[in-house]
């Protein structure tokens, strides 16, 4: 961040003069947030084997939202995540059939259904997102509470 910005997690305007140094740095944030993605990309797939060997990627998404009750309809899936129905169908169905996922009743709407995650899928679950928990707690404990919150506090205003 440059140093004539009071708050330091909030970029300065653009100057109107160019800056290679600024141009530069921009240039390092995106190569390192393409690296960020390829990495998140590879613990999705991590994850997905560690619930089932041929769920893919998008799949563990799936049925992530649907066991922490963020999304449990065909509709707020495609929503959660902004990809299209047939996908999201494709790979509910898929959950269902390798028992991970039942479709029941809408406890407030009879006629509706709704997604829920069964006891195998909770335990699969569980089991991948703590091997993650683990090697992200291992490569952030290496860091200082302060530069964790630092980190923290720039990520935020980055994702505003």
């Amino acid at each position: 961040m440059s140093a004539s910005s009071d708050d330091p997690a909030r970029p300065a305007a653009p100057d109107a003069v160019e800056n290679p140094d600024l141009d530069q740095a921009v240039s390092r944030v995106e190569h390192e947030l393409g690296r960020l993605f390829a990495r998140i990309r590879v613990s999705w797939r991590e994850a997905a084997a560690t619930v089932h060997p041929d769920l893919q990627p998008l799949g563990y998404q799936v049925l992530t939202s649907i066991a922490t009750g963020k999304a449990t309809s065909a509709g707020a899936i495609i929503e959660r995540l902004q990809t299209d129905k047939s996908a999201v169908s494709r790979h509910v169905r898929q959950l269902e059939q390798l028992g991970l996922v039942e479709s029941v009743r809408d406890p407030e709407d009879r006629r509706a259904r709704v997604l829920v995650a069964t006891e195998l899928a909770q335990e699969r679950v569980a089991l991948a997102r703590s091997r993650y928990e683990a090697r992200l707690g291992e490569r952030l404990r290496r860091w200082s509470a302060e530069d964790l919150d630092h980190f923290a506090e720039l990520l935020a205003a980055f994702g505003d």
